[in-house]
């Protein structure tokens, strides 16, 4: 049954600022962009914001970017200059910060505002193909040092009514980030491993189970192997969180992503459905 109320999603962003490359290695990325235009379609015009919790921004405690026009934050290495001076233009929303917050506050969290800070790469690599004319606001949360699982699940659960007021809840990582183990074969395995333990949790997992599951990750084949750090995994639980008992999807999954590894994203909750316009059907 389609619905008004947003989804949530968990997608794998893919390597430093892909959608800005030129060149063979671009084409590395050409089945997550294509799974980026085909949620922008399926989501329509809902969203009247975004708000993102990236793998790439960690603070002890919560942080909401409240800037009005955020910068740029080139948190990578080894690219050629051009890609160093790229820019995302979308603006910023003090006001939904300060929603954030406060909902954030209502359910015992503390978050303070970060006027200063920019897109990561794990927010505008992945807005550039959601939306390119640059026009959505977005803003950016923090992830908790501590990377307790189920306290993002409760920032999630705290997070929720954005959904009904037209904010898309992403949480920006990867399904497998083990970056010492991308170059020859050593991860094809453990990726194949954790993403179908991935499949099962959010899937295929009543939502009791799944949250239990999510909060004893570590337990899952391969987790150290798949995410030796879990910067990458844990904003999953902030997108769990506010979709906790509504069913999970496959947005994305490739089998041969950097020549061999298993990658996936994920949708929660069901998709919406447009505004009726006043005049019916034609």
């Amino acid at each position: 049954m389609k619905t008004s109320r947003l989804p949530t999603y968990f997608l794998s962003h893919g390597g430093g600022p892909w959608p800005y490359m030129t060149g063979g290695f671009r084409s590395n990325f050409d089945k997550l962009e294509q799974s980026l235009i085909e949620m922008r379609a399926e989501l329509q015009d809902l969203p009247k914001a975004v708000l993102v919790v990236s793998g790439h921004w960690e603070e002890r405690g919560f942080a909401v970017s409240s800037g009005s026009n955020p910068g740029m934050v080139y948190d990578y290495n080894g690219f050629p200059d051009y890609l160093y001076q790229i820019k995302y233009g979308a603006p910023g929303s003090p006001e939904l910060a300060r929603h954030v917050q406060d909902l954030l506050h209502s359910a015992g969290i503390d978050a303070r505002p970060d006027p200063t800070r920019g897109f990561d790469h794990g927010t505008f690599s992945l807005m550039k193909p959601l939306y390119p004319n640059e026009d959505i606001p977005v803003v950016q949360l923090s992830l908790d040092a501590g990377y307790d699982p189920a306290l993002h699940l409760k920032v999630g659960r705290a997070l929720a009514p954005l959904r009904e007021e037209g904010v898309l809840i992403i949480g920006s990582g990867l399904s497998y980030h083990n970056l010492s183990a991308i170059q020859g074969t050593a991860g094809h395995g453990p990726s194949r491993q954790f993403d179908a333990w991935l499949q099962e949790t959010l899937i295929r997992s009543p939502s009791e189970t799944r949250t239990e599951r999510l909060v004893e990750w570590e337990k899952a084949p391969a987790a150290r192997a798949a995410h030796p750090r879990e910067d990458h995994l844990i904003p999953l639980m902030v997108a769990v969180g506010a979709a906790e008992d509504e069913p999970g999807a496959v947005t994305y999954h490739q089998k041969d992503f950097a020549g061999g590894l298993t990658a996936s994203s994920f949708r929660f909750g069901d998709v919406p459905s447009a505004p009726q316009s006043k005049g019916g059907a034609q």
